[in-house]
């Protein structure tokens, strides 16, 4: 009577131990081998975000033209709307004003990314250098926040703005009352 039990013991062991091999390699190549869908959208869509705050960042009054036609590739939706719109009279005033700016990322991340509605939120520390025709560049750190849209040609920055600094510890202060 022991040896059915034994048998029908090591049969269920080596199913076992098979199912546990197959478990074990299927996960490997799902999700243990790489990255998944979801964060390879997030970094997609980092990425994108931050060469657009570059590229909105990075402009020479010689080559304006240039410059503003990257503008906008990078941007969609209202951003791109408004670029267009204003378009020559960007150009007249970075002209006139003959600087070149270029910019590097100190940080960035997103703050929220809806991969089913395809769009992202973004803040970005940056340092820009503001060099006129005359003079001696002025380097400025910022802070910016942005929302991507993504687009048949990948994810375009559709609104860019400054982030106050210092707006969250302002609020206490100022002219109390008596």
């Amino acid at each position: 009577m022991a040896e059915p039990l034994v048998a029908t013991a090591l049969v269920l062991a080596v199913l076992a131990a098979g199912f546990a091999s197959w478990a074990g390699w299927s996960w490997y190549h799902t999700a243990g081998s790489g990255p998944t869908a979801a964060a390879q959208l997030r970094d997609q869509a980092l990425q994108a975000g931050e060469q657009a705050v570059l590229n909105f960042n990075t402009l020479d009054y010689r080559k304006v033209a240039a410059g503003l036609a990257l503008w906008e590739q990078s941007s969609t939706g209202p951003l791109r709307a408004e670029i267009s719109a204003g378009r020559a009279q960007f150009e007249r005033q970075i002209q006139q004003t003959k600087t070149v700016t270029t910019a590097r990322i100190l940080d960035a991340a997103l703050t929220a990314l809806n991969a089913r509605a395809g769009t992202a939120s973004i803040i970005v520390a940056i340092q820009i250098t503001v060099t006129p025709a005359h003079g001696s560049p002025v380097i400025k750190q910022s802070r910016l926040a942005g929302t991507l849209a993504k687009t048949r040609s990948g994810w375009k920055l559709s609104q860019l703005g400054q982030v106050p600094v210092g707006a969250a510890s302002s609020s206490g202060t100022g002219s109390g009352g008596g």
